[in-house]
């Protein structure tokens, strides 16, 4: 079974998908980035799938699973290079992919987690960190 590589650059994980998703490698796919979101504490997961020409109702749902597990543990997903192909497919299976954020290129999906961890550091209060300064 083939591996999907899970590339650490500072707080973010990036995963680039060079093969055809079977529903094993998926599930390991989605077994290993959690695994390495917890141990590297990333705060962020950029998933390159512009190798992938199909993507069926398995795939997808994985991805909005991946971006849902990733919430939980305190990181962002985007998804990066969408064929226009696929999200026609996505579009015409009824999947939404609910939850995941996507962008054309890798730069605009480190924008848009940059972004986002701006406003999770906000905390319920409106302080941001531990020194009670005002935002």
């Amino acid at each position: 079974m083939d591996r999907v590589p899970v590339l650490k650059i500072g707080e973010i994980l990036l995963v680039s998908i060079q093969i055809d998703l079977d529903d094993q490698t998926a599930l390991q796919l989605q077994e290993d980035l959690s695994d390495r979101i917890v141990e590297t504490g990333a705060h962020g997961v950029v998933i390159d799938i512009s190798a992938l020409e199909i993507v069926d109702s398995f795939i997808g749902r994985m991805l909005s699973t991946i971006a849902s597990v990733s919430r939980v543990l305190d990181a962002e997903t985007v998804v990066v290079g969408m064929r226009p192909a696929v999200a026609i497919t996505l579009v015409e299976l009824g999947l939404s992919l609910s939850g995941v954020r996507t962008a054309l290129n890798v730069d605009k999906a480190l924008e848009i987690l940059a972004e986002a961890k701006q406003v999770r550091g906000v905390g319920v209060l409106g302080f941001r960190g531990s020194d009670d300064v005002p935002v």
